[in-house]
C-alpha cells in the first residue's frame, strides 16, 4: 500500500501544483511581477539540474566573496519564483532565481525581453528515474505503487508541473520571446568548464582562471552532494534512506527499464516530439 502524501495536488491554468508549497494566489500574482533587465531565470523541469544552477549562478555573481555565498542555503541565494515566500519581487539586483513553471504561467515582463532566461533541458528518461526515486524518498509526495505505475503518469503529465513534453516544446518554440539561452544537463556533466563559459558569456560576466577553478570545485556533484547549504538534506523525508541529490548521473535508466518499458517510452516520445525542430544530444549517445 503507498504511503499518503503530506501535500495534494491541485492544477492552475493546466499545470499542477502542490498545496500548500504553492499558491493560487501567488501564482496569479506572479504573472504581472515587474521584471528588471538584471534578472536572471534558470528554467528547469524537476529533476533537471535545478540545485545545479542555484549553485553555479550564485557562484558566478559572488564578486570574490565565495565563503559569504556557501554560508547561505541554496534556496536563499536563487529562490524558487513561484514559492510565495521566494520575496523575489523585493530582492536587490542582480536577482537570481529558478523556477520550473512552464512557459504560459512566467512573469509576462519576460517576454519583452527584459532579464536573462537559462533554460536547462535533460534527458527525460534520467528525469522520469530521478523523480521515481524523489516521490519515494520525501514525505511531500505520495509513494508510487510501481515503476510501471509511476512511468505511465509521467508519460501522461498527471505529476507536478504536469507534461515534461509540453515543459520543453513550448519553451524551445517560444525561444525568440526571451533573451534565451538553451543547454543541457548532458552537456553540462560532459563538459563543465565549457558549459560555465558558456552561462558566463550569454550573462555578460567574466571569471579570471583562479575564479573559474574555484566555481568549477564547488560545482561538481560528489562536492554538492555532501554541502548541506547546496543539498536540500533538511527536506522532509520519509525515511533517512536515499538523498534529494542521489546519483547526478547521465544514462540511470538504462539500469531500470525493462525492454518492453524502454520500448513503450520510445514510441511515446517520438509521437510527442516529432515535430520539435531540436535534435537532443542524448540520443546522439
Amino acid at each position: 500500500m503507498s504511503e499518503k502524501a503530506t501535500c495534494q495536488r491541485f492544477q492552475y491554468k493546466g499545470c499542477n501544483f502542490l498545496s500548500p508549497i504553492y499558491t493560487i494566489e501567488h501564482l496569479e500574482k506572479l504573472e504581472h511581477f515587474e521584471v528588471r533587465d538584471s534578472d536572471v531565470f534558470a528554467v528547469t523541469y524537476p529533476k533537471s539540474g535545478t540545485m545545479w544552477m542555484q549553485q553555479i549562478l550564485s557562484l558566478i555573481y559572488s564578486d570574490d566573496d565565495t565563503p559569504a555565498v556557501q554560508s547561505k542555503s541554496a534556496m536563499e541565494r536563487v529562490p524558487w519564483i513561484e514559492l510565495p515566500n521566494s520575496n523575489f519581487e523585493v530582492r536587490q539586483s542582480p536577482r537570481l532565481s529558478v523556477t520550473h513553471l512552464p512557459y504560459h504561467l512566467v512573469p509576462k515582463g519576460l517576454k519583452d525581453k527584459q532579464g536573462k532566461v537559462i533554460y536547462v533541458a535533460r534527458n527525460p528518461r534520467d528525469v522520469l528515474m530521478s523523480l521515481y526515486y524523489l516521490h519515494n524518498h520525501l514525505s511531500t509526495f505520495e509513494t508510487p505503487k510501481s515503476f510501471q505505475d509511476f512511468m505511465e503518469q509521467f508519460v501522461d503529465g498527471r505529476v507536478e508541473f504536469s507534461s515534461w513534453f509540453d515543459h520543453v516544446r513550448e519553451w524551445y518554440n517560444h525561444r525568440d520571446e526571451f533573451n534565451f539561452m538553451y543547454i543541457t544537463y548532458e552537456e553540462m556533466k560532459k563538459d563543465l568548464r565549457a558549459s560555465i563559459l558558456k552561462i558566463c558569456s550569454f550573462l555578460g560576466k567574466h571569471l579570471d582562471n583562479e575564479k573559474l577553478n574555484t566555481v568549477l570545485e564547488l560545482c561538481t556533484f560528489n562536492t554538492m552532494k555532501v554541502n548541506p547549504m547546496a543539498n536540500y538534506e533538511k527536506v522532509p523525508k520519509k525515511s533517512n534512506d536515499g538523498a534529494f541529490l542521489r546519483k547526478g548521473t547521465i544514462g540511470d535508466w538504462k539500469t531500470h527499464f525493462t525492454v518492453a518499458q524502454s520500448e513503450m517510452f520510445d514510441r511515446i516520445f517520438q509521437e510527442k516530439m516529432k515535430d520539435f525542430p531540436l535534435s537532443f544530444v542524448w540520443d546522439q549517445e
